[in-house]
């Protein structure tokens, strides 16, 4: 996909490898997803048994909490939906890192299915299986952390975004699913807390808590600490130094894209990124 702009993960922030292939959080999911289509391909009662379906939930089938996001159908769209998990989650994961990411991933998870099975029990309905739900919230959330970057034809992420939004609404609302609009809505507002909660979307100010403490929280006391030595002190300041500089390269792939960059700005955000990776 050439035509997004989307910086590329080089922050070596990965749990092993295969060969060449750094499996970080969003790699390891997309190829979950990959595996459990391959067997619900060839195993159908793997597909029709892990499917989430509230009612099948309550008569003792708690397993399908689990395997739900990793039953899918061989399709064109079932396969889309893995490469833009991989190409947005991989943004995202670059950003918080891999123990956030995977966090994030669990909190949407956790989210998705309570809520299918309140709504669903309540309003009927309420059945999932595979990871579009989840592909469909990191993506809608990398346009909110990046709303400013451009997608095809120069076209703004946000604007993209609402079009997205808009068109899953205005569906629901023509199959007159209530369920699945209230779903989404629910969905919607409480993936915003998590993703702030784990350091994405700071600058929607609206949203309370966050890292950092805000959102709120009361003050920590003041207590006085021991002097720093000159060393450590020179050591402070050459990395409050770092992450300024990063911030700056940072916000200019933001607003620009990975390939406004130099090649000079390129090697210098990889030695920030590995001093940074080393002093953790």
């Amino acid at each position: 996909m050439p035509g997004f702009n989307v910086s590329r993960d080089h922050s070596g922030d990965a749990w092993f490898r295969l060969g060449r292939l750094e499996v970080t959080t969003t790699v390891l999911l997309v190829l979950l997803g990959s595996i459990g289509m391959v067997l619900s391909a060839f195993v159908p009662a793997f597909l029709e048994g892990g499917a989430f379906a509230p009612a099948q939930v309550l008569r003792g089938e708690v397993w399908r909490i689990v395997t739900w996001p990793f039953v899918s159908g061989v399709s064109l769209w079932g396969v889309l939906t893995l490469v833009l998990l991989w190409y947005f989650g991989r943004d995202l994961e670059r950003q918080i890192g891999r123990r956030p990411m995977a966090s994030l991933y669990v909190g949407l998870w956790a989210t998705l299915t309570v809520v299918s099975l309140v709504v669903g029990l309540v309003l009927g309905g309420g059945v999932m299986a595979g990871l579009d739900a989840i592909q469909f919230i990191i993506l809608l959330l990398w346009i909110a952390e990046y709303p400013k970057r451009p997608f095809f034809f120069g076209i703004p992420a946000w604007v993209v975004g609402a079009v997205l939004v808009a068109i899953q609404v205005l569906q629901l609302i023509m199959i007159r699913n209530v369920a699945g609009l209230v779903s989404l809505v629910l969905t919607g507002i409480v993936a915003m807390f998590i993703a702030r909660a784990f350091g994405l979307l700071s600058e929607l100010t609206f949203l309370p808590g966050g890292p950092g403490g805000r959102g709120g929280s009361r003050p920590a006391p003041v207590v006085r600490a021991a002097k720093p030595s000159r060393a450590r002190q020179k050591a402070a300041a050459r990395q409050a130094s770092d992450h300024e500089r990063m911030d700056a390269l940072l916000e200019k792939i933001s607003e620009q894209g990975i390939h406004s960059l130099t090649p000079a700005e390129r090697k210098e955000l990889e030695a920030l990124r590995e001093r940074r990776r080393k002093g953790r």
